[in-house]
């Protein structure tokens, strides 16, 4: 006889401690991936071996997020330099804004996006090739060794965690509402005995342990050269796709020069575009001129949720695949423009006229070892398991990053063949006078620079520690007038807000708010971090 209960079920509120280590630690969304990252460690592996160990498990236990046909983005601390890795994906050669045109795309029905199911959205996925380069340029074991842990979990199972089994089974219901030949894998995958994992449930996937398994043993060429990539390609001919041989086999990520700004003493660190970082980093360019005194201030927060509408309405204008258009980084960034925004930047909340933010799924990962290296990682296949398009036998969910793309012809944004589309997942770092302070992110589609800006004043301005950073309740600006707040959020403050113009919506639960790691480097040399209660979270210490 067992006990009765409900997972999902937690009307108190809870406290979870800060985590301190001194030779290693891992942060992650899930506890078995934040424990291989840390199994890795302990075989003689540095943060980098660990990341990508922790990246590979979480393809398996939070497949709701992210995937083996994810794309990803690094910031390394190694040797006294921080270094940028751009493992996003471009669209297919074969789509083009005219064939997007013929198949009705462009309408104003469409909402002027590619769709967001089916092979359209799919761009070439980067996670693959990012294990492999991290690993070979930086790590100390093999590829094969770092995924060890991953396709273990993948070919003996493991039990379905709360939140992931929570967000597979909203996935689902909505890739029930899809029709085509594609979607028929998805379930055959990840749900093939009619329904999805309840938590607790223990679930597998030998397909994706031997796809984790070739990766492994050929440093990720099969997927772009090889068997992997032939079963992509046969999907792709079989139902619609438009990958190409050239389009997987060409494809080369980069290291990129991170992109910073100064925070009252703090540097903060972000991949420079096509990803979002940029707004977190125009928006604490701004709120750097101000002085702040309590977190839970509606006029701190008033001016926080202005400075990020500033910062949208920039990277919508101007964010996208730097090999195919111009973007003023530098003078986006420059004193004299945070400046004159700064000054547009009045008591009451204003439309600032940015794209509407829309929802996302990705996972985000932390990890440091005891001889300095740090890393900032994080990899998505966007909203949720992205396109509903898998690969038979192979457990790859492709994402749909290609969603967004513009559709307008002349935007920066514009779907080109072989572009990559603006992207929303940021990993970011924080040092002090050229020394690291840790990495840092919070995972969420268009929260994430939302989340960066409050975890950052959170840190300098508010002095809080790692957890409480990732603990305090948050606001989400979701486009023109919109502010939602989570459960827990200060009445008396959302009633302030409202009164200053703002149109405050109270949520039922904290899901879309996005998830956080933290790991500081601390005085005496140790590490400390935090880890998200808004799910799985877990920091694994050595």
């Amino acid at each position: 006889m067992t006990v009765q209960f409900d997972p999902h079920y937690y009307p108190y509120p809870s406290k979870r401690n800060m985590a301190y280590a001194s030779r290693g630690m891992v942060c992650a969304s899930h506890p078995l991936a934040a424990q291989a990252g840390l199994e890795i460690l302990k075989k003689g592996g540095n943060a980098v071996d660990a990341a990508i160990a922790t990246a590979a498990a979480l393809t398996v236990v939070e497949p709701t997020a992210n995937g083996i046909g994810s794309d990803a983005f690094a910031l390394l601390w190694k040797e006294g330099r921080l270094l940028g890795y751009n493992a996003s994906g471009p669209a297919p050669r074969a789509l083009s804004l005219d064939l997007a045109e013929s198949k009705g795309w462009t309408a104003p029905s469409a909402g002027g996006h590619l769709p967001s199911c089916g092979w359209a959205p799919a761009t070439v996925p980067g996670a693959p090739a990012a294990w492999a380069e991290l690993t070979e340029k930086h790590g100390r074991l093999s590829l094969e060794e770092n995924l060890a842990p991953a396709v273990f979990l993948a070919r003996n199972g493991h039990a379905v965690s709360v939140t992931t089994a929570h967000h597979w089974n909203l996935a689902f219901e909505k890739y029930l509402k899809e029709q085509g030949e594609e979607f028929r894998p998805w379930f055959d995958t990840f749900a093939p005995s009619g329904r999805t994992p309840r938590a607790g449930e223990v679930w597998s996937s030998e397909g994706h342990a031997h796809t984790l398994e070739l990766i492994g043993s050929t440093k990720a060429r099969a997927f772009y050269e090889g068997e992997i990539a032939d079963r992509i390609l046969a999907a792709a001919r079989r139902t619609g796709g438009y990958f190409t041989a050239s389009d997987l086999g060409n494809f080369r990520p980069e290291w990129v020069e991170p992109l910073g700004v100064n925070y009252k003493g703090y540097d903060v660190w972000e991949i420079p575009p096509n990803g979002q970082g940029i707004v977190a980093l125009i928006a604490l360019s701004v709120l750097r001129g101000f002085e702040f005194s309590s977190h839970d201030d509606p006029l701190v927060i008033h001016r926080q949720i202005e400075a990020i509408k500033m910062g949208f309405a920039d990277a919508h204008r101007y964010v996208a695949d730097t090999r195919f258009a111009s973007v003023p980084t530098q003078e986006l960034l420059a004193r004299e423009y945070a400046d004159s925004r700064r000054a547009e930047l009045k008591e009451r909340a204003e439309d600032r006229r940015a794209g509407s933010p829309l929802p996302g799924g990705t996972v985000y990962l932390a990890a440091a070892d005891g001889e300095g290296n740090m890393i900032s990682y994080i990899q998505s296949n966007y909203m949720g398991f992205g396109c509903g398009v898998v690969i038979p036998d192979t457990g790859i969910a492709l994402n749909n990053r290609g969603h967004c793309f513009s559709l307008t012809a002349g935007h920066p944004n514009v779907l080109e063949p072989g572009k990559r589309p603006y992207n929303t997942i940021i990993p970011a770092f924080l040092t002090k006078e050229g020394k690291p302070v840790g990495p840092f992110g919070v995972m969420g589609g268009f929260m994430q620079p939302q989340g960066h800006v409050q975890m950052v004043m959170n840190t300098v301005d508010f002095e809080m520690n790692p957890q409480q950073a990732l603990d305090a309740p948050r606001w989400q600006w979701m486009g023109g007038m919109n502010v939602s707040v989570e459960p827990g959020f200060s009445p008396a403050v959302a009633q302030s807000l409202h009164r200053k113009g703002h149109a405050v919506k109270f949520e039922l639960e904290s899901n879309s708010f996005g998830r956080g790691e933290i790991i500081w480097k601390t005085p005496e040399g140790t590490l400390a971090g935090g880890t998200e209660s808004r799910t799985d979270g877990c920091v694994a210490v050595w």
